[in-house]
């Protein structure tokens, strides 16, 4: 797939910005084209419409998330692991993706929440994939929102080794 033009890029970045910063009501076409650097016709030939800027949203977040548990598959320290290191990381565009989606499923956008919802059974697919047991795949997936939710406030994470016995531990007990 090549990637999208600069300016529709700019502009999905800027909108990501402002729900993240201050919530869909302040992400109004005129705020994004600003935030973006682009006019407002520029914006509206990316996205003749508020909806198809969600939608457009939406559609990056799922492009991010399916890169994601690309990588993740093919992780050489596995799957589990993988997920586990990186659910740490806050910050960054599949970060700023999610919270806007996240922002844009509480209002009137159900489909972020579908595009949520995707995420989380894509990233416990890719953990069952490793883990043969579907309740610890969830539990694993359960985990790396609490890391990530803890990162997002600033509280250091324990060390992945460390995260990594408490899964060994609870297959353990699942096999038991």
């Amino acid at each position: 797939m090549p990637p999208p033009p600069a300016a529709r890029a700019k502009v999905l970045d800027a909108f990501a910005e402002i729900l993240v910063e201050s919530g869909e009501r302040s992400a109004t076409l005129d705020a994004v084209a600003e935030r973006a650097g682009v006019s407002k016709g520029g914006l509206l030939y990316h996205f003749p419409s508020k909806d198809e800027l969600v939608d457009g949203l939406v559609e990056h977040l799922r492009a991010l998330i399916a890169a994601d548990v690309a990588v993740m598959r093919s992780a050489p320290e596995g799957t589990v692991a993988y997920l586990l290191r990186t659910s740490v990381d806050v910050g960054g565009e599949l970060d700023r993706a999610y919270l806007a989606t996240a922002r844009l499923a509480g209002g009137a956008y159900p489909r972020a929440r579908g595009a949520l919802d995707a995420a989380l059974e894509a990233w416990t697919e890719a953990v069952a994939a490793e883990i043969d047991d579907p309740v610890l795949a969830r539990t694993v997936v359960l985990l790396s929102d609490g890391l990530y939710h803890r990162a997002s406030i600033g509280v250091q994470p324990p060390p992945v080794d460390e995260l990594l016995e408490v899964v060994e531990h609870l297959r353990r007990q699942a096999t038991a």
